[in-house]
């Protein structure tokens, strides 16, 4: 196993990520199916295919304004690249989640 984790452009651990693991791991792929069943229509195992946010035709959501500002916009790899780190945009998206909050704090280290 590698050291290296692979994170997505707004400081997200992929490798931690269940939508991400899904690829490799039938197992969650199907909790997944569960998950949204009834909360989507016709969910199925072939929903769950993630890349990375770099890999466009097998990223989770093309429509992430997070993505989409940073590496498609502004051609950064991360945020923290940006000269408006830590933009409102990426301070408000951080307030929804606790994974989005810890994701912050990873780009925050890695521009120390």
């Amino acid at each position: 196993m590698s050291k290296y984790k692979k994170i997505a452009a707004c400081g997200l651990i992929c490798s931690d990520c269940k939508i991400f693991k899904a690829l490799i791991d039938l197992k969650i792929a199907n909790e997944l199916v569960e998950f949204f069943n009834g909360k989507w229509e016709n969910v199925k195992v072939e929903d769950f295919r993630c890349n990375g946010c770099r890999d466009v035709a097998n990223c989770w959501s093309s429509e992430c304004r997070i993505r989409e500002c940073c590496v498609n916009d502004k051609n950064l790899n991360y945020c923290y690249e940006c000269h408006d780190f830590p933009c409102d945009k990426l301070k408000e998206w951080a307030t929804q989640d606790e994974s989005y909050t810890k994701a912050l704090k990873n780009l925050q280290n890695m521009k120390k």
